[in-house]
Formats: structure tokens, C-alpha cells, sequence
């Protein structure tokens, strides 16, 4: 039986947030992130920064109205990945008897 993955790296509750967040839209604006997750800029940055190295975030900045903007997407890594741990924690709840 091939057993989904646990992915630390997404595990952590912002970065599950996130990833959650950002597989039912194709790209989602830093500012929209920051106030649903009700988190600072720094703590946001942080953890796309480590979605980002792992390989599961593209970051795409543009100028919007005269201001610059940060726009971030799942890959297709980060969407398997996202799949795979949730296919887990399933998986993981199952065997609670719950």
C-alpha cells in the first residue's frame, strides 16, 4: 500500500493555512493571505518564504494602481504536495476509530 506523505514543511498551521488558501484560487494577493490569516507581514513572509524554498509557492510581484504588488500560486509541487498531506492526516484521523 503506498502510504501518503506527512510534509513537515506544510504542516505547520500557517503554512497549512496558506496552501489551503491557495488550492482553490489560481493566485492570491500577499495583502488577502495576510488579513485572513489575520498574521503580521513579517510572520506571512516567513512562511511563504519556506513554501517558497521548498518548491510549493511562486511569488510573482507586479505594479498595480502605482504600487507594488506580491501575487502567490501553488505549483503543481505544492499542489501534490498540499494532496499528499491532507491525504495523510486522513489517514492519520482513520485510525482514531472517530
Amino acid at each position: 500500500m503506498n502510504v501518503p506523505v506527512f510534509d513537515a514543511v506544510i504542516h505547520a498551521p500557517g503554512r497549512l493555512q496558506i496552501c489551503a488558501l491557495l488550492t482553490g484560487v489560481e493566485d492570491a494577493e500577499f495583502a488577502f493571505l495576510r488579513e485572513t490569516l489575520e498574521v503580521s507581514d513579517s510572520v506571512l513572509s516567513k512562511h511563504l518564504k519556506q513554501l517558497e524554498e521548498a518548491g510549493y509557492v511562486a511569488v510573482r510581484k507586479a505594479t498595480q494602481a502605482g504600487r507594488q504588488r506580491t501575487w502567490l500560486s501553488l505549483t503543481a509541487a505544492g499542489r501534490k504536495a498540499f494532496a499528499a498531506h491532507v491525504a495523510e492526516l486522513q489517514r492519520l484521523a482513520g485510525l482514531t476509530g472517530g
